[in-house]
């Protein structure tokens, strides 16, 4: 049952990427057309060598005249089959390589619109080993079956045909002893993808392993991880090894088996011939044409035997980027979807419940109504639900049941573009591209004139520092800021909000990593700019909530308590513990 499911498995694969070539299948069929030309003139020119043999009459005796024509003709066919097979592996090379950026390229298509759910599941770095090493090994794969495949069946087909007009019954030697080279092939074949499968997992384990290990560098180094790390590198990297071995071990064997079985061919051919010749129904030119052939005819089941070697390894590569490929996207978009426009700040969320794993509940019957221009902070304990609503609101997840409105239109109606542009986001967690702090602060509104920029980064307190790097807003930054510190970087994202001056504000500790001098004149620019648009601040510093219109308490999921600061003071419960909490002597 296991054995059939996985050649299922590798069926449905290989159709898959026959839909990729289908596309390129201009270049297929010349590439055929190319590799039949060159196997034809290559195995033309040992008719020609037996002949040349021929007209050697005698120790001294040459036939020159009826030589040199031979000669010629053999520089010709020579030339043809070089540029045959050189615009043969051309077009292979494009084919391929086309096909890999058409995969890519899907691959990562189909990244930009995955739910969130499928990035929590699954490491960054698993990712990117199945986008970059598993498309690398298919091409690879792919390149060597383009290349060595086509040409090793038609070169088989093609001696096998030449034999036959020269004698049938040695050729019948060589039809009988191919079989088994077929079986040896097949048998290394079904062992090596299972093997080759187990490698390309374990390989994008480890990859996982190391993207999360260099991100998290500093933490880990901080908390004295490095030995548990290394142990749970080597353990990973040991299982590479072992499943390496095995599966280079299998493919290696494949070569050594068929040329034996190969030399057994020669060998008959050898045999049978010399019979032939000395008996007199065979001469010493055909003679040496057919062993020509016979070693031709056994060198592409060398060569096949590596290629479906290469395959199998490609295949078990090209499963695991096609699994992306076809992962559910997110709820796609209604075709009446509608688009918001001159948003006033009014989000009403009814009768919301949601949970990230269907046995453990933690958002329940949530209600909320948020007017035009007011702030409504969110509180409460870690893992309460803060965050989660965040999600909520911009569409990131959508809820199980009940509904969340903005101007009384159910945004699983609406469009996620024109819903995320009514927000303006500043999180905890920054987030900065590589390139320049004038495209990094841009990010919202690519037309921004340079007065709008140098306002925003005014009012967020930015401009200073900004100006003190050594080309200003031209200075280039890497991924994640570079060498920016924590609160600098989210000076710039604060920046990026001020520009574009959305309807609505989402505030998740938006100041966390800011010292408190700047935090205060930032919280003055905030209130500023909150003037007017219903803001979501998300808190753990309860002083930076105070002037806040609603407080929302959360707790597993539910709001226990609402109100404005002084009232949830005078209500004397959980709030009014947590704020206590925080100034207490």
């Amino acid at each position: 049952m296991l054995k059939k499911n996985m050649a299922d498995k590798q069926m449905d694969t290989l159709k898959k990427v026959f839909c990729y070539i289908k596309k390129y299948r201009g270049y297929l069929i010349l590439s055929v057309f190319l590799a039949a030309l060159t196997v034809i003139s290559t195995l033309y020119i040992p008719i020609l060598i037996g002949d040349a043999i021929d007209f050697i009459i005698d120790a001294g005796k040459v036939d020159f005249k009826g030589l040199m024509p031979r000669l010629v003709e053999m520089v010709i066919v020579i030339l043809i089959t070089a540029i045959a097979q050189w615009i043969m592996n051309v077009c292979n090379n494009k084919m391929t390589y086309r096909i890999v950026r058409d995969v890519r390229r899907d691959a990562f298509n189909k990244i930009e619109i995955l739910p969130l759910k499928y990035m929590d599941e699954h490491s960054y770095g698993e990712v990117v080993s199945r986008v970059i090493a598993d498309v690398d090994q298919f091409a690879d794969g792919l390149l060597m079956g383009f290349t060595q495949l086509f040409t090793g069946v038609i070169t088989i087909l093609g001696t096998l045909f030449f034999m036959l007009s020269v004698n049938v019954k040695i050729t019948l030697v060589v039809v009988l002893i191919t079989p088994v080279s077929f079986l040896v092939a097949g048998f290394i074949a079904k062992k090596t993808f299972s093997m080759f499968q187990l490698q390309s997992k374990t390989r994008g384990e480890q990859t996982a392993l190391i993207d999360e290990m260099i991100g998290n560098q500093k933490v880990v180094q901080a908390f004295g991880r490095e030995k548990e790390v290394l142990e749970q590198f080597d353990e990973v990297n040991e299982r590479l090894e072992k499943c390496s071995l095995r599966a280079i071990f299998f493919s290696s064997i494949t070569n050594p088996s068929t040329r034996f079985v190969n030399s057994l061919v020669y060998t008959g051919v050898g045999i049978t011939g010399a019979i032939s010749a000395i008996n007199g129904r065979l001469s010493v030119g055909q003679l040496s044409c057919f062993l020509s052939y016979a070693n031709q005819y056994t060198k592409p089941f060398n060569e096949i035997s590596g290629v479906i070697t290469e395959l199998q390894n490609a295949i078990a590569c090209a499963g695991r980027i096609f699994e992306l490929i076809e992962e559910e996207p997110q709820i796609p978009e209604k075709e009446n979807a509608v688009v918001l426009e001159q948003v006033d700040g009014t989000v009403d969320l009814k009768h919301v419940s949601f949970s990230y794993e269907a046995d453990k509940k933690l958002i329940q019957d949530f209600n909320l109504s948020a007017k035009p221009g007011q702030r409504i902070a969110i509180v409460g304990p870690t893992g309460c639900g803060k965050t989660t609503l965040i999600n909520l609101l911009m569409r990131f997840y959508d809820v199980n049941s009940g509904s969340i409105k903005v101007m009384n239109e159910d945004i699983r109606n609406v469009t996620r573009k024109s819903l995320r542009a009514s927000y303006g986001m500043v999180l905890q967690e920054t987030w900065l591209k590589t390139g320049t702090i004038r495209e990094n602060i841009i990010m919202g509104k690519p037309n921004a004139t340079e007065e709008e920029i140098l306002a925003a980064a005014k009012a967020s307190h930015a401009h200073n520092f900004i100006k003190r790097l050594p080309q200003g807003y031209d200075t280039m930054i890497t991924e994640d800021g570079g060498n920016l510190s924590q609160g600098q970087k989210q000076l710039l994202c604060i920046t990026r909000v001020m520009l574009c001056l959305p309807p609505m504000l989402i505030l998740d500790e938006a100041t966390s990593s800011i010292d408190t001098r700047t935090e205060a004149k930032i919280q003055n620019a905030f209130a500023t700019m909150m003037k007017g648009r219903t803001s979501f601040i998300v808190a753990h510093r309860l002083s930076t909530i105070k002037e806040a219109d609603v407080i929302l308490v959360m707790k597993d999921g539910n709001i226990i308590e609402q109100g404005n600061h002084k009232q949830l003071l005078a209500q004397n419960g959980f709030y009014a513990k947590l704020y206590n909490s925080q100034f207490s002597r």
